[in-house]
């Protein structure tokens, strides 16, 4: 790809993804996700319990440092979520002194009910594109992903 056709592109990138985690990050959505999806969850545990899911066996320093927070809060999230049975903590199987968090089955089926409003929320959004544009979004996106967790470190 071209570094100028890059370059041309990136303020417009980056704008669309300050929206994008801006909307992500807005308390009421998680809120609103949390009443649709017909769970009990205070709201500063969503987000870790929904990583936990996806990204799991996680350790807390990674998950804290995927997550913006510091390792204390995340390790008092982990833990609360650990106490209402939703992750269970296992050892590390390279090593057995890092502790890892890992979804439980009872909170397998609460980030399914998060997943199955998250599609509802989807089909409103997605609404007016078509198969194809959804398919070339959803690979682009992951393909963009991808790149980001094997490239350098990029600012905001």
């Amino acid at each position: 790809m071209q570094d100028t056709h890059i370059s041309k592109q990136m303020k417009s990138l980056h704008s669309s993804l300050i929206s994008i985690l801006s909307a992500l990050n807005r308390p009421r959505n998680d809120e609103k996700m949390i009443e649709d999806a017909g769970i009990r969850l205070d709201r500063a545990l969503f987000s870790a319990l929904v990583m936990i899911e996806r990204l799991g066996p996680i350790g807390v320093v990674d998950l804290a440092d995927r997550s913006g927070r510091d390792y204390t809060t995340i390790s008092r999230q982990v833990a609360r979520l650990e106490s209402l049975g939703l992750v269970k903590r296992q050892a590390n199987s390279l090593d057995r002194r890092v502790r890892e968090a890992v979804i439980s089955a009872e909170g397998k089926a609460m980030t399914d009910r998060i997943d199955a409003a998250r599609e509802r929320m989807a089909e409103a959004i997605f609404k007016d594109w078509s198969q194809q544009e959804l398919d070339a979004f959803v690979k682009s996106m992951r393909k963009f992903a991808d790149a980001l967790d094997a490239g350098p470190p990029i600012g905001t």
